[in-house]
């Protein structure tokens, strides 16, 4: 095998790869010497040596989980009861709560590990992926499944997932401030060298790139020599996951309402039992209603719910093809009020191809009109130059254009044999210019350019008239919603060439117009938007007029196109007025992004950023929201962005957040239900205390009750479908509290109506001279449909009875079939009778029973016509 540096091949490892990258799937050439390694080398490499990641201290093992299972205030109320119960000899009781407890352990463990299971899963999608070479064929894989012999291509914006020797480059340059400290990047040069041979990170000229490292300049192909913990930054210790597991803000929120209702709870619970003993003399009866007060005044549910939600709530959005990278942007998608979105291949397909070209002096004719091209030399000219001017084995869209337009016409290269020599796209001049020597060493190099036509203006040094009649065909051909480029030829000695690309004596040889069709979804997301209270802002760094027409297509205000360069002449308030109207920004560069993210930010938008490449990064990080393109962007990209758009369609964002605006309000949702609740099973807790009758709610019953409570809110209401209004209201307000006043007065009128029909049920059989079993059975099964009358209401914002009594929730379905039978089975089966100190129920108790969920439903459910205004948002 060989290995090519400077254009020359020398000779390297049998493992080595590949030079410049074919498009992904695409068989790599037969005379290009990288074949990498086969896949059954791969795997048997991957199952000897492990995964190419490092230790995680943020992962939860099952033995992590059960200790923080068992500090739970629940438990230890379940266990309190179980003790009493042992004390006193009763010892089915006490099997029977000891039983529960160890069930609400299996079922929160459970739910968690189920949580841990899906922030893994999103962990792996989060961790940088690899372009390695295998079988012949270039394949994007996880970085983790990189295996010792690898052959890895890097491109700029990369971030390097293993150890690995340049074995080709072209002017590769580092970011290894990570391992050194350095700030400035250094060079990298190819070696034929087959072991690393002690050489340590930092300085120019080195051949080892590192593991963590970023690529910020050229590409290159390396052979992995080291993974996971055999790494440089492995033996440092370093660890790079990032994946946060709870929005701080919800959790701030939900920790301090869990611990508010367990003071009081503490307090009431231990006032109200003390008194009924003092005053009764019944210290058991006490003890045991105490326990029961403070396990029912307990939202114990709260962190559970905000844990299951965020988790499962990234998976569902992962399944639009969104990676939700960090779990407070779930939070923030619903508070979104600006989109800030890219033009080509988010708005677009991104499957380019070369539709028009224009030579001076010849016109300008289409390209599918391919019988009149090749007999005009300057156009296939033009096809070869742009070829030139493109990668070898192109992966960029519009390269590959010029790849297959050249092919289309049978234009033959200008007999080049090596690429001598890049000039990479630079921020002050956006062409690509590419040397490339012929098969006669004496003769001349042939120069190709390609890029923004104002650059190839410049380096061809047009004059005024010239420079006007190639802007009038650039108009002509972005109205029509082309990407316009221009190219240009020169020739030039091999043993001479300048350090810029300005050096070069530049003939212009014409433009290409390249046309990307809008992706076929993108006019109904808008209109989506639209009605979400989301103004959608293209930023493109392409011509004014293509953005305007790409705009028009898509259904956004195209009256105007704002550029780059009026944005430098605009001081920050007229931006900001600016901002307020336009909605087509294009000729922007990267700065002038962060410019445009900052204004909206200082005029009160919450914004939505996407972005793919490196110097998208500081405004990813800038925007509330920063949605990186997973397909085309780089690595640096993504680990700015909170989000990662895998598929790159806009469609995505949109679902995305409609998906965010339902798990919000599913979150609020199951609170709403926890706080409601509690005041009918706290209430049915307390009466027996406060009016000295005998206690019907004992531990045993509660610890039923939330072996109902938990399994709802954390399965039923988080598999709830979207509010149909979820996309037509306006965006949430940021600061807005997740449980705010209209919310809690809501949930106490829920919780009063329930607790004052099942209240007023218990001391109407209290007085009726009704055996104790009787009253507690009646009271208990009423109590029990008026919560499944609770979780129907709380299905919806909205006054919809037909919405509440929908059952395609099958959680929902499981859970009431679930608790009927536990019901039925308490009253038939007499050892479980005599286990919840039931009586018989009649026939007009059950008539009781059922009035009292369905009074509870419908009752509530009119109440909503002067709540419901007040709920959604």
């Amino acid at each position: 095998m060989v290995a090519m540096t400077g254009g020359k091949r020398q000779p390297v490892s049998p493992e080595a790869a590949v030079p410049a990258a074919p498009h992904a799937g695409r068989a790599v050439p037969e005379d290009i010497p990288w074949r990498g390694l086969t896949e059954a080398e791969a795997r048997t490499r991957l199952t000897r040596d492990g995964a190419n990641d490092l230790p995680d201290a943020g992962r939860r093992s099952l033995v992590g989980i059960v200790g923080e299972v068992l500090r739970e205030p629940m438990l230890a109320l379940l266990l309190a009861g179980g003790a009493i119960y042992l004390v006193l000899g009763v010892m089915r009781d006490a099997a029977v709560l000891i039983m529960f407890a160890m069930l609400s352990v299996i079922i929160t463990v459970v739910q968690e590990a189920r949580t841990e299971r899906v922030l893994e899963a999103l962990r792996d999608l989060s961790s940088p992926r690899a372009e390695v070479i295998r079988d012949g064929r270039r394949r994007r894989i996880a970085g983790r499944e990189v295996v010792r012999g690898d052959i890895v291509v890097l491109a700029e914006g990369d971030r390097v997932p293993a150890d690995a020797i340049v074995r080709a480059c072209h002017d590769l340059k580092v970011d290894e401030s990570l391992l050194t400290g350095e700030s400035a990047a250094v060079h990298k040069t190819a070696s034929a060298a087959p072991e690393p041979g002690g050489v340590r990170p930092g300085g120019d000229g080195g051949f080892m790139i590192y593991s963590g490292t970023l690529i910020v300049r050229g590409q290159g192909v390396a052979e992995t020599v080291a993974t996971g913990v055999r790494t440089e930054i492995g033996r440092i210790g370093i660890s790079l996951r990032t994946l946060e597991r709870e929005p701080p803000r919800l959790r701030h929120q939900t920790v301090r309402l869990v611990r508010l209702m367990a003071v009081m709870g503490v307090t009431v619970s231990v006032a109200a039992g003390g008194l009924y003993g003092w005053l009764r003399g019944s210290w058991l009866d006490a003890a045991l209603g105490g326990i029961a007060l403070g396990m029912s005044m307990l939202p114990e549910e709260l962190p559970v719910i905000l844990t299951v939600f965020t988790a499962m709530g990234a998976w569902r959005i992962s399944r639009v093809r969104v990676l939700t990278r960090r779990a407070a942007a779930i939070e923030t998608l619903g508070s979104a009020t600006v989109l800030c979105t890219d033009k080509t291949g988010t708005l677009t397909q991104n499957r380019m191809r070369v539709a028009e070209v224009w030579v001076p002096g010849c016109g300008a004719v289409g390209t599918q009109d391919a019988a009149a091209l090749p007999l005009n030399a300057a156009y296939r000219n033009l096809a070869a130059l742009g070829r030139l001017a493109s990668s070898p084995h192109p992966f960029d869209p519009m390269e590959q254009a010029f790849h297959d337009f050249a092919g289309r016409l049978e234009a033959e290269s200008l007999p080049p044999a090596d690429l001598v020599r890049h000039y990479p796209l630079r921020p002050q001049l956006p062409a690509v210019v590419q040397v490339w020597r012929g098969a006669d060493p004496a003769d001349a190099c042939t120069v190709a350019a390609k890029g923004a036509p104002e650059a190839i203006a410049d380096l061809c040094r047009l004059d005024a008239a010239a420079r006007g009649a190639m802007l009038a065909e650039v108009d002509r051909m972005a109205a029509g919603g082309m990407r316009v480029l221009g190219l240009a030829r020169a020739r030039a000695a091999a043993d001479g060439l300048p350090g810029t690309a300005n050096g070069f004596a530049f003939e212009f040889a014409g433009l290409a117009g390249l046309s990307d069709p809008l992706r076929a979804g993108v006019p109904e997301a808008i209109r989506q938007c639209r009605r979400a209270g989301i103004r959608v802002v293209m930023i493109t760094g392409d011509y004014p007029e293509t953005a305007r027409a790409i705009a028009r297509e898509a259904g956004l205000a195209a009256d105007r196109a704002v550029s780059g360069a009026q944005i430098d002449r605009m001081s920050d308030p007229a931006l900001a007025e600016c901002l307020r109207t336009a909605s087509v920004f294009a000729r922007i560069l990267p700065e002038q992004k962060s410019r445009i993210i900052a204004a909206l930010k200082a005029d009160g938008e919450i914004v939505a950023m996407t972005g793919d490449g490196v110097n998208d990064a500081p405004s990813l990080k800038a925007a509330h929201i920063g949605i990186a393109m997973g397909g085309r962007g780089t690595d640096v990209a993504r680990e700015a962005a909170s989000i990662v758009l895998l598929d790159d369609d806009f469609g995505s964002i949109v679902a995305a957040i409609a998906l965010g605006r339902r798990i919000y309000d599913n979150i609020r949702k199951a609170i709403g239900f926890v706080l409601a609740v509690h005041v009918p099973v706290a209430g049915m807790a307390l009466l027996p205390l406060v009016f000295g009758l005998p206690v019907i709610l004992m531990p045993v019953h509660i610890a039923f009750l939330e072996m109902v409570i938990d399994p709802v809110c954390s399965l039923v209401f988080e598999a709830e479908r979207s509010e149909d209004d979820v996309m037509a209201r306006p965006p949430r307000p940021p600061e807005q509290p997740l449980v705010r006043g209209a919310l809690t007065a809501w949930c106490l009128t829920q919780g009063l109506v329930a607790f004052a029909l099942v209240g007023g049920i218990f001391l109407f059989a209290a007085t009726q001279g009704l055996a104790e079993n009787e009253v507690r059975a009646l009271t208990f099964f009423s109590l029990v449909t008026a919560i499944v009358a609770l979780i129907l209401v709380n299905r919806s914002f909205g006054m919809a009875l037909s919405r509440a009594l929908d059952w395609r929730n099958p959680a929902l379905a499981v859970v009431l079939v679930v608790v009927t039978a536990v019901l039925l089975t308490s009253l038939l089966w007499p050892w479980a009778r005599e286990l919840f100190r039931f009586g018989p129920l009649h026939g007009h108790d059950a008539a009781i029973v059922l009035a009292t969920g369905a009074s509870v439903l419908v009752g509530l459910e009119g109440l909503k016509l002067f709540w419901r205004k007040h709920l959604a948002g």
